[in-house]
């Protein structure tokens, strides 16, 4: 065998509309059961060169933010049954590929991108891959909607401290737009003043020209991270 026996990473690849926070995820062919973006890691790979690479392949972006932040190890994680539903859905051979009805640690990270520059592709077991919008996740399999809930708690608790927005917006954006993403992610509203205030004071921003879209005296500019 090829991979790391009883390891998996799991990845929660958030983006942002300009509305809402999203995340990808997938479906297994002819199973109905839904599922993080995920893999093995191969016995000559790291677990960063696994984890980058399963995430490039899911969405065609290299050097984006990765965050490892949790292990998932509890003993009844693994669903045997609704493995070998995924095996059986894609003609696979049960006794050649028996070592993946076994436990599994499974090791989260999550993933900022820019949704915009993303165009969703399918592994080889999936039918499909897509966006949804974090209130409205469907039931994942195993214990893939703790490991979404998890990241998204770990995303709050960091987002001033690794500015986050930065992976989530085009390279020049907008104080608004900045504070949608803000606000997406803590799913709150805040004062316009004191968030421009408080990013300001952070001295992280380099203003550029205006964005010029309608009257010229209510011309927000643009910024970008420094």
């Amino acid at each position: 065998m090829k991979f790391i026996p009883n390891l998996s990473y799991d990845c929660v690849i958030f983006g942002f509309n300009g509305k809402t926070l999203k995340i990808l995820i997938l479906e297994y062919h002819n199973t109905g059961l839904f599922a993080l973006p995920g893999g093995f890691i191969k016995k000559d790979q790291s677990l960063k060169d696994a984890v980058n690479k399963g995430v490039e392949d899911r969405t065609g972006l290299t050097n984006v933010f990765m965050d490892q932040f949790q292990v998932f190890d509890k003993p009844d994680r693994a669903n045997v049954f609704d493995m070998r539903r995924i095996l059986e859905g894609n003609n696979k051979d049960l006794e050649e590929n028996s070592w993946m009805l076994e436990r599994f640690l499974t090791v989260g990270h999550y993933a900022l991108i820019n949704y915009e520059d993303v165009d969703p592709k399918p592994d080889h077991l999936s039918d499909s891959i897509g966006w949804y919008d974090i209130d409205n996740v469907p039931q994942l399999m195993m214990d893939h909607n703790e490991i979404v809930d998890k990241a998204l708690e770990v995303l709050r608790n960091n987002i001033s401290e690794k500015l986050i927005g930065m992976n989530l917006l085009p390279q020049k954006f907008t104080m608004k737009q900045l504070q949608q993403v803000f606000e997406a992610i803590l799913d709150q509203t805040l004062r316009r003043t004191s968030f421009q205030r408080k990013m300001l004071s952070l001295d992280i921003l380099e203003r550029h020209e205006k964005l010029f879209e309608g009257k010229a005296h209510k011309a927000p500019y643009l910024y970008s991270f420094k």
